[in-house]
């Protein structure tokens, strides 16, 4: 896979869609239903305000974007490049592809996860910053592993 080149953005009809079974049971969740709640009011053309009040009136902790940021939270809690750098070593090729075609979607996906929450400028500026210090911290990994 070539890591630099931008693949095209696919149309695809919303019955070719394929849903993962754990989303699937996410979107049929509890947690979900105010949210499923306003999609169906915005889509059979009703007011959102009823459901709007609903999700304003919702603690942090049991909102959407609480899950999304948790999961972050937890996926990187440990987080560690060696960790990383010594399973991309060990790896076999079917693996690594595997690897890949988990992850190639959520870079994207994180931006407008960022995007929608905070909005498109200071999407880009975390993002921006983000490259710009893992590329300071990748060179200064590289200067320490040379003899």
């Amino acid at each position: 896979m070539d890591e630099n080149r931008d693949e095209p953005v696919k149309q695809i009809p919303i019955h070719d869609l394929k849903v993962d079974p754990a989303a699937e049971d996410l979107l049929e969740s509890a947690a979900m239903e105010p949210y499923m709640n306003l999609a169906i009011a915005m889509m059979g053309g009703k007011g959102p305000s009823p459901a709007i009040e609903r999700l304003a009136a919702l603690p942090l902790e049991k909102r959407y974007v609480w899950r999304v940021a948790s999961a972050l939270k937890w996926a990187f809690a440990d987080f560690d490049t060696v960790t990383v750098e010594a399973d991309r070593q060990t790896l076999s090729p079917e693996d690594r592809k595997r690897l890949v075609d988990l992850l190639k979607h959520r870079p994207l996906q994180h931006c407008l996860f960022l995007s929608a929450l905070l909005g498109q400028k200071q999407m880009e500026i975390l993002m921006v910053s983000a490259i710009k210090n893992a590329r300071v911290i990748a060179a200064q990994s590289d200067t320490l592993e040379r003899p």
